[in-house]
């Protein structure tokens, strides 16, 4: 059992649109269906890096309703996720493959998937960041106490409700929560 000492925070990442390039159909974000689709955005490498600096757990926490669609299989989006990590060096990756339709805990905007991280991997969410490009991302992170910040890029949906913080990229978000500390 862990101590309340041995809680650690953490910067939560939506994946699409924060660590790969999102595709874009008609104004709306989509996850990359083919490996070759899947790429990094500039920035997001020295960001993890300075998320660590400070003493952060980088976890990934995203939907991806396309398995439960059948457009991905649960092999490439591991696949996925292996390429992300070999790139990045983020270690926890956490997915809800589920739809609209199944109505579960851990799709965003419900906060299932960060409920998860932090009992596994012992952190304390009130001092925790989140960073994503949908008002789902923001959602999830403020039902559990997190500091947000949104990336807008404009999509033809719903903007999140405040409190957050609005920032152009990961890496802005990274220098502004990392803010010249070397620890927490």
């Amino acid at each position: 059992m862990l101590q309340s000492g041995d809680m650690r925070p953490a910067v939560f990442l939506d994946r699409d649109g924060v660590i790969n390039k999102a595709i874009l159909k008609n104004g709306h974000p989509l996850s990359p269906r083919k490996l070759e689709q899947l790429e990094i955005i500039e920035g997001v490498k020295e960001s993890i890096e300075l998320f660590r600096k400070i003493g952060l757990v980088v976890v990934v926490v995203t939907n991806q309703p396309d398995l439960a669609s059948g457009f991905v299989t649960q092999g490439l989006l591991l696949e996925m996720h292996k390429v992300i990590s070999l790139s990045t060096g983020i270690d926890h990756f956490y997915f809800c493959g589920h739809n609209n339709t199944h109505k579960c805990a851990c799709r965003k905007p419900k906060p299932g998937m960060l409920l998860k991280a932090a009992s596994d991997l012992g952190l304390i969410l009130e001092n925790s960041f989140l960073v994503g490009d949908r008002w789902k991302d923001i959602s999830a992170g403020q039902q559990v106490g997190c500091s947000c910040f949104f990336i807008d890029y404009d999509y033809k949906e719903s903007k999140p409700s405040p409190p957050f913080n609005t920032v152009n990229s990961l890496l802005e978000a990274a220098r502004l929560i990392t803010g010249g500390k070397h620890g927490i």
